[in-house]
């Protein structure tokens, strides 16, 4: 849902009714992951997709069925096999758990906050009984960092779990589900909760003011990265020779990384292949819990620079988290290619992507291990 959040904060603001279907949880080959959304407000319109086309349209009508109905929520399950292939369209072998529910944003002011707080960049969690007793189905809270728990799950020491849990995958940044138990003495039977996250763009710093930087810098940002370019070097390091970054600093790359607080889904690349910048550049990145660390350069200059890195004192398990030469054996030629093929290894790293050829019989949609983490300033985490 939070990801539609910029158009539902328009409808909610509007006062008008809809109901959104979102993805609990898949197995096998499917295409979206929890917390995808679509939304099928009271005019018909429809936002969004849980499949990438397969069952869009069936669950278009369960939310148009829950518009017109009773508008108790409900969870529902599409999956593959001989007899439903053809009639739902799941044909890609998965099955899709979703979670559907009817809002009314004239009486949920909280959801519409936490909306408007998604909208603008705002980290932001919404946490939703999909699972448990029927007088708490549907159910929600919102968390932001600084701000009270905003809602009520229907008990005040449900409310005070569910936020723990909340607030623990906000923190991590990644939407899941989390299970209550009668064991913990949480609720008279089991409950499961959607916790549904947003948090800001992750971060990728491209040093070295290089054509290259520009092409990767325009391929960030088509991957929704927030995208800053640094060098030392003024003269290169302008607005003008960088328009699809988000900042363009002048400063010594090590210098400028030293001061970020930065957190595990950060990408870093560096392309100066310059002793100067890359030594102490490298140095302090590869002891950073930050997603991917790259760098630009040849065999021969990537020989180089491990040696004067481990005079820098890094040992052989920090080394090794070093992507270089940078990116995938694309045969990439031009700075447009190049970045393509960086932006290849970096989508591959954070799924667990193989990088080989889909033909060759690998998953389609394999379950990798995003990284994600904790906000820490470097400081902290060293």
């Amino acid at each position: 849902m939070l990801e539609l959040a910029a158009e539902l904060a328009e409808r909610a603001r509007a006062g008008s009714p809809f109901v959104v279907a979102t993805v609990m949880g898949v197995a096998g080959s499917a295409p979206r992951q929890p917390g995808a959304s679509l939304v099928v407000d009271a005019d018909g319109a429809m936002l969004g997709n849980v499949s990438g086309g397969c069952v869009d349209s069936a669950v278009y009508e369960e939310c148009r069925r829950m518009l017109t109905g009773d508008g108790r929520p409900e969870a529902v399950r599409f999956g593959y096999s001989d007899g439903d292939a053809l009639g739902v369209g799941l044909t890609c072998g998965g099955t899709i758990d979703l979670f559907l529910r009817r809002h009314e944003p004239g009486f949920e002011p909280e959801l519409g906050r936490a909306l408007a707080a998604a909208a603008d960049g705002e980290p932001v969690a919404v946490a939703t009984v999909v699972r448990g007793p029927s007088a708490h189905l549907g159910r929600m809270i919102t968390v932001r960092p600084g701000w009270p728990v905003e809602g009520t799950l229907g008990d005040q020491r449900l409310d005070r779990v569910a936020f723990a849990h909340a607030e623990g995958v906000l923190h991590a940044g990644l939407t899941r589900t989390v299970d209550i138990g009668v064991a913990d003495s949480h609720c008279g039977e089991p409950m499961t909760l959607l916790v549904e996250v947003n948090t800001p763009a992750p971060r990728m710093l491209v040093f070295g003011a290089i054509d290259h930087a520009a092409a990767l810098a325009r391929v960030g940002a088509f991957l929704d990265y927030r995208v800053t370019v640094c060098d030392a070097r003024a003269t290169f390091a302008t607005p003008d020779r960088f328009p699809h970054a988000d900042e363009v600093v002048v400063d010594w790359p090590h210098r400028y990384l030293e001061s970020q607080r930065l957190d595990g889904r950060t990408v870093i690349c560096a392309l100066t292949h310059d002793p100067k910048f890359d030594v102490p550049l490298l140095t302090a990145a590869l002891r950073l819990p930050v997603a991917y660390v790259g760098a630009m350069g040849s065999r021969r200059t990537h020989e180089e620079r491990l040696a004067r890195l481990r005079d820098a004192g890094l040992t052989d398990r920090e080394l090794d988290r070093l992507h270089s030469p940078i990116g995938l054996d694309l045969g990439a030629r031009t700075p447009r290619e190049t970045a393509l093929s960086i932006a290849a290894e970096i989508v591959a790293h954070r799924h667990g992507g193989t990088g080989v050829p889909l033909r060759t019989g690998v998953p389609i949609h394999g379950v990798g291990v995003p990284l994600v983490g904790a906000v820490l300033s470097n400081q902290e985490s060293r």
